[in-house]
């Protein structure tokens, strides 16, 4: 496979980091992949594609991939079932490897904390330190491009199959916005290119990770129905958690719809709002294309990225607070 300047680069960068990794990888017979709650395409595809890549570099090991399965991903076969796994499991020592997640709080199974050795790979600005060794980088569009740089770049002592490639491919390709964010970097595609080189078929990539069912024509239906537009362009749907029983949705399903507006000329940063009546709260996920919305995200209860973050409010009462908030954001980029 070929090799890349920036991806090289990068792990000469931080070649002590992929060293300690190695070296517990190697040291430990039980390893268990971590990553956050309600997960999205990054933090499966990223799970997936590094379990499937120790298991096919390290078969004398036992690999394990744990957390919630997603509600609508793995019921139609695009990532598989995770691990269920007996609180004893994790009396023996093992190696507990994050990814994904900035926040302990978010992390899907606690009892990462009961690792020997515990390794993290994020994209996410790190609100508090969870593990004994972190390999972070904000600037990467997807903690699934800093994955693959590594796998890349250690061939061909070790191999990087098309199933673990397609995995980290589709974490690319969600957490890029399909390479339409501005985290998109001349590393982003380069990373595509040698996980495309793999063999993996593109247009079934896309037409796994995007198919929809006839009944989501009137989930768009609804938005179109009752979105709304501030006057600064921040433009926002609403599922209550009525809307969801009709629909039949989840929760972690609101903002599949998100990017609905991000063609549209005049519309500066766009939101889902769903209830979720486990915490209870409304989840927010915000979406802009010039404006940094991730201290608006940081003011009510969330954090992220630049253009792409999410936050919560406790109820429809602090609605307009927090879209005065983003307002505030459009109106001080005019001056």
């Amino acid at each position: 496979m070929k090799k890349v300047s920036y991806i090289s680069n990068f792990c000469k960068e931080h070649k002590k980091d992929i060293k300690i990794f190695l070296e517990n990888v190697k040291k430990y017979d039980h390893i268990v992949v971590f990553r956050h709650i309600k997960p999205d395409f990054d933090a499966l595809g990223t799970q997936m594609g590094l379990a499937t890549w120790l298991k096919e570099n390290f078969p004398n090991k036992e690999i394990k991939v744990v957390g919630d399965n997603h509600v609508e991903f793995t019921p139609r076969g695009l990532f598989p079932k995770m691990d269920e796994l007996k609180d004893s499991y994790f009396n023996d020592p093992f190696l507990a490897v994050i990814v994904d997640v900035g926040d302990d709080k978010r992390i899907a199974d606690p009892r990462y904390k009961r690792g020997s050795f515990i390794f993290k790979f994020d994209h996410h600005p790190n609100k508090e330190e969870v593990a004994t060794h972190s390999l972070v980088d904000i600037d990467r569009a997807a903690t699934s491009e800093i994955i693959s740089d590594i796998l890349i770049d250690l061939e061909p002592q070790y191999q990087l199959s098309k199933v673990a490639a397609r995995y980290l491919y589709i974490a690319l390709i969600g957490d890029s916005g399909s390479f339409k964010y501005n985290s998109t970097t001349p590393m982003t595609f380069e990373v595509a290119e040698n996980l495309v080189s793999t063999g993996i078929d593109i247009p079934n990539v896309y037409e796994e990770m995007f198919q929809k069912d006839i009944k989501d024509l009137e989930v768009t239906k609804f938005i179109l129905d009752n979105f709304k537009i501030s006057n600064e362009g921040v433009a926002y749907y609403i599922f209550t958690q009525k809307d969801l029983d009709k629909f039949g949705m989840a929760s972690e399903q609101g903002k599949d719809n998100v990017n609905f507006f991000a063609p549209y000329k005049g519309i500066n940063i766009w939101c889902s709002i769903t209830e979720d009546i486990t915490e209870p709260c409304y989840r927010i996920s915000i979406r802009s294309r010039n404006y940094s919305i991730n201290d608006v995200a940081a003011q009510f209860g969330g954090g992220g990225h630049a253009q792409a973050a999410g936050a919560q409010i406790k109820d429809l009462t602090e609605l307009d607070k927090f879209i005065s908030a983003l307002d505030a954001v459009v109106i001080a980029n005019k001056k």
